[in-house]
């Protein structure tokens, strides 16, 4: 008899909703039991970039699951291991050569801060350990990642048991906490978040502090938010002169997302740790890791017999590495990053377009093929609307009940209030998919501006 498939066992999320049940996903669309299409508008959680149902990545990992599924790498390794090492390092930044391995960017994002922690110990700098993040960040659900994080909502539950880790407002210019306007910013070099970096660090104690943790592009928590143009350039600088690590979560915007192989290119940086996940594997396989500094390695080799005290059983999963390596060959051989870069655009020029047509779409921004699009009840001056509506909620669900899954988000205006939603498509899309993207989206905003002006009488 056909066992029937029921949620009765499965730990939902959020027990309140019914999802719909994947059948199969092809390109940038996904298949439910009952035959309805998807367009994969966010990627997933930005992290297949490539699309669905590709047999290359599948095949890479069947033949892998038949020769190894499993060594453990603090007693083996794999030749495609090294393969997949030497081809992200080749896309860093000169210096940046030796590559860690996870299973996701919470435990990359966990695995830099310690690997900061060690490098100061190492280095006789014992008073070392305190992160500096960034309000409205996301870097990871455990509780490293999530103390070193400044999403407030996902912080409130588990405050006692945070790590005392401190944080500096987001650049964030259109809703700057200092009245800044961009444009003044982009002129001068002189922002107040930036200021605020150097003055936490002096009344904390440069002695103290690790490393600082920043998204280059700030994604789910603000949607897809880039600084002024010179702004890693200034922290690059205090990091420096006070000896802390800047690590560089590269977790969403990493592997051709913005047009680049590593968001850190647009602003012309060399961090001295790199996180990645999502994209390197195109979410075939679960996998993500770090880049570290070749002076942070030398230190291990100097002082630590070259053993970095941490480690998880599933580090360098050969099948997860072999995902990655299918899928890194894909990107090159089929000009992935330069299709992000041209399509970016494109997608942008569309999404500007329904800005014209909708008022309370307050801004439309991004690089690449990441981004962000901010609602407001009231452009001047900026208004939220009512939290409780849950605006890129409703959104979301209207689109996918005409058959797109964008990626929404709240609390873009000071973390608690404001809405935004993330379009974030497989970076392979086509102008003609862009197109029938935006067909539904143009109708999702129409349906939702009609139960706004019957609920808050716009």
């Amino acid at each position: 008899m056909e066992r029937i498939l029921t949620t009765d066992y499965v730990f939902h999320r959020d027990f309140t909703k019914e999802y719909p049940i994947i059948s199969y996903g092809k390109g940038i669309y996904l298949y439910d039991k009952n035959g309805k299409s998807y367009i994969d508008a966010c990627s997933g959680a930005v992290a297949a970039n490539l699309g669905h149902g590709i047999e290359e990545i599948a095949q890479a990992i069947a033949d892998q699951a038949k020769k190894a599924a499993f060594v453990h790498t603090m007693r083996f390794e794999t030749d495609i291991l090294h393969l997949l090492s030497e081809k992200i390092g080749k896309l860093a930044p000169e210096g940046l050569n030796r590559v860690y391995f996870t299973t996701g960017g919470s435990e990359a994002n966990e695995s830099a801060i310690k690997l900061a922690r060690q490098y100061h110990k190492d280095s006789g700098k014992e008073g070392k350990h305190v992160v500096i993040g960034r309000w409205q960040s996301y870097h990871g659900n455990t509780f490293g990642s999530l103390s070193a994080g400044g999403d407030i909502k996902r912080r409130q539950p588990y405050t006692p048991n945070l790590l005392p880790f401190q944080h500096i407002y987001s650049p964030n210019c259109r809703h700057c906490p200092y009245n800044r306007e961009k444009g003044d910013c982009e002129q001068h070099r002189d922002w107040s978040c930036v200021q605020d970096f150097e003055r936490l660090i002096l009344q904390i104690g440069p002695e103290n502090i690790s490393a600082f943790i920043a998204e280059p592009i700030t994604g789910s928590q603000l949607g897809a938010v880039a600084p002024p143009q010179d702004y890693f350039k200034e922290i690059r600088e205090i990091c420096d002169r006070y000896d802390i690590l800047l690590i560089l979560d590269e977790v969403m915007t990493g592997f051709g997302r913005t047009g680049k192989h590593f968001a850190l290119e647009h602003f012309g940086i060399t961090p001295d740790i790199i996180t990645f996940g999502k994209g390197v594997s195109a979410g075939y396989a679960p996998l993500a890791g770090m880049i570290a500094s070749d002076k942070i390695i030398d230190s291990l080799i100097q002082h630590s017999q070259g053993k970095f005290i941490h480690g998880y059983t599933y580090s360098g999963h050969p099948v997860s590495v072999a995902a990655g390596l299918s899928a890194l060959r894909i990107y090159e051989r089929e000009n992935i990053v330069e299709n992000a870069k041209v399509m970016g655009p494109y997608l942008l020029h569309k999404l500007l377009e329904l800005k014209e047509k909708y008022p309370f779409i307050a801004d439309v921004r991004g690089e690449g093929l990441l981004i962000g699009i901010e609602l407001l009840k009231s452009i001047q001056p900026s208004a939220a609307f009512p939290a409780n509506y849950k605006i890129s909620e409703r959104l979301n669900e209207l689109a996918m009940e005409l058959g797109a899954v964008i990626y929404p988000g709240s609390g873009s205006i000071d973390g608690v209030a404001g809405d935004h939603f993330i379009i974030s498509p497989p970076l392979n899309i086509s102008k003609d998919e862009i197109d029938e993207l935006i067909i539904i989206l143009d109708h999702s905003l129409k349906l939702l501006i009609q139960e706004l002006k019957e609920a808050l009488a716009l």
